[in-house]
C-alpha cells in the first residue's frame, strides 16, 4: 500500500514539473532587403508575452515569423524567445 502511494505521488509530482508554464518573451526584428540590395533591420512592435512550456513558447514565437515584399522591397521577420 504504502509503495502505491509513493508510486501516485511521485508521478503526480513529475507531472506538475513538465506542465510548469512560465512566461516568456518572444522578440521578433524585421530585415528589409531594398532593390538596391541595400538591407537594414528594426524591431517590430511590442515583444510578446507567452505563458505556457518553453517548447510550446519557443514554437508560438517561430510561428511569428514571416517573410514578403513590399513597396520598400523583400522582407523577413525572425523572432525568438529571450
Amino acid at each position: 500500500m504504502n509503495k502505491l502511494i509513493i508510486l501516485v505521488a511521485t508521478l503526480a509530482l513529475s507531472g506538475a514539473i513538465t506542465s510548469c508554464k512560465k512566461d516568456y518573451v518572444c522578440k521578433c526584428t524585421e530585415t528589409h532587403t531594398k532593390a538596391d540590395g541595400s538591407t537594414f533591420t528594426e524591431p517590430t512592435g511590442s515583444p510578446l508575452t507567452f505563458k505556457d512550456t518553453k517548447p510550446r513558447a519557443i514554437d508560438r514565437c517561430n510561428q511569428q515569423e514571416t517573410s514578403g515584399t513590399d513597396l520598400m522591397g523583400s522582407y523577413t521577420t525572425d523572432c525568438e524567445i529571450q
